[in-house]
């Protein structure tokens, strides 16, 4: 139930942005004297509308996002009524309609950073000092945290029947006991701790020294098999080797929760970081696409693919089912950032197309004004439509390929 719940409350706030995003172009295009005609949440028909002023209000039945309807948009739009050409977008200064048509991004980014900000204060944020890298993780000390089985194969998976019990629980070793010597050999950090396990054989017996609230103690315990590749070489070939069921507790705690004027500078601080990460994020995406594929078709399913609203949803249900409510907000944050990015992209229908041709059409005209020839007046958006209908098709195959992919093969983050 909780799950069905996440899923419905995830897929709430992104109709809810969503329907932000086209307030937001409302809002500035009323705001500069531009003429809105309708907004509407939703697609297709009808369920409920009002009108007031000029604008008509609504709900449609497809909830899959929303419009709304500014008065010449472009020049050659044919729907204008011939009172209304004063108020027309396109007549509007480019500064005027770059604001329009940039704040609908900006309020995917103004909710980020609301949201952002509010956890910040509360919950905490990633912490930067966080061990990421694998060089850093067997930096840290060899404080455990104990598995509940050994997974034989080499791949991540929760715990199933038939798995070996864990050497470590079997110690009655503890989350949080500091490891200092294996079979005699001093441990100080967790990469000695691998190190020191890899000597050894599957089935050998392992004298292991370590300290639990101050006290040293011993125990001994018959190390399990798995498989992994060398500890030098993460891409290499696979082979047993030995295993004591733990990983690490890093000794920086996961997030850092900031006062009221703090909280703003590691805003900003993160939100760089998303920045980038968003980028390069979008810079793969053709790369992604055969892994999409092999996704749908059987293979296995990268969790570095790109995911629909439909595998947002869904995660956001595992987070809500595992009480993971930092995961839901970092999600709904994550996806607003993205949106806010993907609609800036200078391609046609996007926002981003908009403002590329506004400002193209400002540019030309001061180039011909400087050498003297007429301006040739604005840019016919009828000639660009096989590009247009060339974006709306490759997005609509990758939506299909990304939603085919989220519901036959989704990615999970927890074990159900």
């Amino acid at each position: 139930m909780s799950y069905l719940l996440g899923v419905v409350l995830f897929a709430l706030a992104i109709l809810i942005s969503v329907s932000l995003h086209e307030a937001g172009h409302m809002l500035t295009a009323k705001m500069f004297g531009m003429k809105v005609t309708r907004y509407f949440v939703g697609f297709g028909p009808t369920l409920w509308s009002f009108k007031r002023g000029e604008t008509e209000y609504g709900v449609k039945g497809i909830p899959l996002g929303g419009f709304c309807k500014i008065v010449g948009m472009t020049a050659q739009d044919d729907d204008v009524d011939p009172a209304d050409e004063p108020r027309a977008m396109w007549r509007y200064p480019v500064w005027k309609r770059t604001i329009v048509m940039g704040a609908g991004s900006i309020t995917h980014f103004a909710l980020a950073l609301g949201t952002l900000w509010i956890m910040a204060v509360s919950t905490g944020l990633p912490n930067p000092d966080f061990p990421t890298t694998e060089q850093q993780v067997r930096q840290e000390p060899a404080v455990i945290r104990l598995s509940e089985c050994v997974v034989p194969e080499n791949v991540a998976r929760a715990c199933a029947p038939g798995d070996p019990a864990s050497p470590a629980v079997q110690a009655q070793l503890r989350d949080g006991d500091r490891i200092t010597s294996v079979n005699g050999t001093p441990i100080s950090t967790y990469g000695q701790l691998l190190t020191t396990l890899r000597s050894l054989k599957p089935g050998d017996t392992a004298k292991i020294d370590y300290v639990r609230d101050g006290q040293p103690a011993t125990t001994s315990t018959v190390l399990a098999k798995t498989e992994r590749a060398p500890l030098d070489d993460p891409k290499g070939a696979v082979t047993p080797v030995a295993a004591l069921g733990v990983g690490i507790v890093p000794s920086t705690p996961t997030r850092v929760t900031y006062g009221v004027v703090g909280a703003f500078g590691a805003t900003a601080d993160f939100t760089g970081d998303m920045a980038v990460g968003t980028v390069q994020a979008l810079q793969r995406i053709p790369q992604k696409v055969p892994a999409l594929w092999t996704a749908i078709t059987g293979g296995e399913r990268d969790a570095d693919t790109p995911i629909s609203v439909v595998g947002a949803s869904r995660l956001g249900g595992e987070a809500v089912e595992n009480n993971a409510w930092f995961l839901f907000f970092m999600l709904f944050v994550s996806l607003n950032f993205f949106i806010g990015v993907f609609q800036l992209l200078p391609l046609l229908p996007l926002d981003g197309g908009h403002i590329a041709i506004a400002w193209f059409e400002r540019a030309r005209s001061w180039l011909y004004a400087r050498i003297g020839r007429t301006d040739p007046g604005r840019v016919d958006y009828l000639k660009l439509m096989p590009f247009t209908y060339a974006v709306i098709l490759i997005g609509g195959v990758f939506t299909l390929l990304t939603i085919t992919a989220d519901v036959v093969n989704p990615i999970t983050l927890f074990s159900r």
